[in-house]
């Protein structure tokens, strides 16, 4: 399972980058302000900056709602970067324009997805990527993972090709039920995947091999002479 940062923040992707575990990133028209104002850059100088520090998919979302609306910001966001994947929401007219923008060759990632007949209409239409919202179910009392786990099936009953990326994790555990019921890709913040690093028995036992190391006097490990050094 592929793992990608949901975020627009500059410094905790390359720090994801530097960890050797970021296989892309996600972004939003509520994380790319964010960091606009941290930074003062401009949006499209934000995606730029993703696409050279990642070498994978980079969700950059439309924010038209009209079909039109939503090719044309489609074409421009995938002029950016070939990583470029243009994020567009599940409606009928944002179909229309995934099924456009397939056509041209550009790869779409159909966001705000909600039951598994949109995934499998999402994927008919020239998907590459579908987005289920696992946290946002949960919030509504219904099962987030079960959603996932639907859309697996179903895409595997029929070979369908788009990705299902599970979105919306809240916590590791979700993290690691989507990768149980065979998401694709697990996309969460940067919160999220410092979690995934911890645990209390990997700590205590860091401490005690630290600490043995000590009691024995930190003896050096040197590499030992080669044949003509020590003739």
């Amino acid at each position: 399972m592929d793992i990608f940062l949901d975020t627009a923040n500059l410094e905790e992707i390359e720090q994801a980058v530097s960890w050797g575990v970021l296989d892309g990133v996600t972004t939003n028209p509520t994380l790319l302000p964010k960091e606009m104002e941290r930074t003062g850059k401009g949006p499209r100088e934000i995606l730029e900056e993703i696409c050279r520090i990642v070498d994978g998919p980079v969700s950059a979302e439309v924010v038209s709602t009209d079909a039109e609306g939503m090719f044309r910001e489609g074409l421009e966001l995938a002029e950016i970067h070939e990583n470029i994947v243009v994020k567009i929401p599940m409606t009928p007219e944002g179909m229309r324009a995934t099924k456009r923008l397939r056509q041209e060759g550009i790869a779409v990632n159909v966001t705000l997805i909600f039951s598994p007949s949109q995934a499998l209409l999402a994927a008919k239409a020239g998907a590459a990527f579908v987005s289920p919202f696992v946290g946002r179910i949960d919030d509504v009392s219904g099962d987030g993972m079960e959603l996932v786990s639907q859309i697996v099936q179903i895409f595997d009953n029929y070979g369908v090709e788009a990705e299902v990326l599970a979105a919306s994790l809240r916590h590791p555990r979700h993290v690691v039920e989507a990768a149980l019921v065979g998401a694709d890709i697990a996309t969460m913040p940067f919160s999220v995947l410092q979690k995934l690093f911890h645990h209390p028995l990997t700590d205590v036992g860091l401490e005690k091999f630290l600490a043995d190391w000590e009691k024995a006097g930190r003896p050096e490990i040197r590499t030992p002479p080669s044949p003509s050094e020590s003739r």
